[in-house]
């Protein structure tokens, strides 16, 4: 049995090896890229978008890692996850610098940090978010339900939904929402039903970190954020009815969160 092991363990690092020599290569290119962009600004924006997706390469070369390891040893490699949520985190982090990380953020806020990236097709735009989003879905499968980063991955997909979100010219994208003529008609429609979605989910998260694990001030303050986030994209869209549904639902959640503070369950 041990020498099943062993052998196992060793094609396990044979098929790793291509993985961390890729994840090395990718690392070394993110720290040049760094050099250069500290003396040279130009088309920052742009190159801030390539070393975001480089991290979410690097990090699915964890996942297949820790994917590996399960097959060929029957654990996980804890260590291979951890990195790649770093690595997930470092990509997000990346579109922060591009369009912050602001969960309401309004649109006359975002033009000029949007000009930035102003030749990136709305299409690039909308597989990097899809991309993004599959990567923290991988990890979040591949941790399993038990893991002590549970409440964790609420911020992580938090932070994801608001960059999501204000990667997007919504203006623009509302006006192609709404004219099947439109060559962005289709990831119009796609980017705006996923970003509701995105922050939508965020909103519960969030409210529901705060009920059953921190009950601290600020999770409740975001859940509420991203709820207004939500009403945004409704009234861009026209949609009247459910922004003032939001708003009441929002209305909802404060309340039960002022009443929380007075009651001393709030921290």
């Amino acid at each position: 049995m041990a020498k099943v092991m062993t052998e196992n363990r060793e094609i396990c690092e044979i098929k790793c090896k291509p993985y961390v020599e890729m994840i090395n290569q990718a690392l070394e290119k993110e720290k040049s890229m760094l050099a250069l962009m500290s003396h040279d600004n130009a088309g920052v924006g742009y190159k801030r978008l390539i070393l975001c997706e480089s991290m979410i390469g690097v990090a699915t070369y964890y996942i297949t890692i820790n994917n590996l390891t399960v097959e060929f040893v029957n654990t996980k490699d804890n260590d291979a996850l951890n990195d790649a949520r770093k690595m997930l985190y470092k990509a997000i982090i990346y579109l922060e610098e591009i369009v912050s990380g602001t969960v309401d953020a309004q649109q006359a806020d975002l033009s000029d940090k949007l000009t930035e990236i102003a030749n990136t097709p709305l299409e690039k735009r909308f597989y990097l978010i899809k991309k993004l989003g599959l990567a923290i879905s991988l990890l979040i499968d591949a941790f399993g339900d038990n893991t002590k980063w549970k409440w964790s991955f609420v911020e992580l997909q938090g932070r994801f939904a608001t960059v999501a979100k204000n990667l997007i010219d919504l203006k623009q994208a509302v006006k192609d929402y709404f004219d099947p003529n439109s060559p962005d008609y289709d990831n119009s429609v796609l980017y705006i039903r996923l970003i509701r979605k995105l922050n939508d989910q965020s909103a519960t998260a969030y409210r529901d970190r705060y009920e059953l694990s921190t009950h601290r001030i600020d999770d409740m303050r975001l859940a509420i954020q991203y709820l207004s986030a939500c009403r945004r994209i409704a009234i861009a869209l026209g949609e009247a009815e459910e922004a003032e549904e939001i708003k009441k639902k929002a209305g909802v959640w404060k309340q039960k969160f002022e009443a929380d503070q007075k009651k001393g369950i709030a921290k």
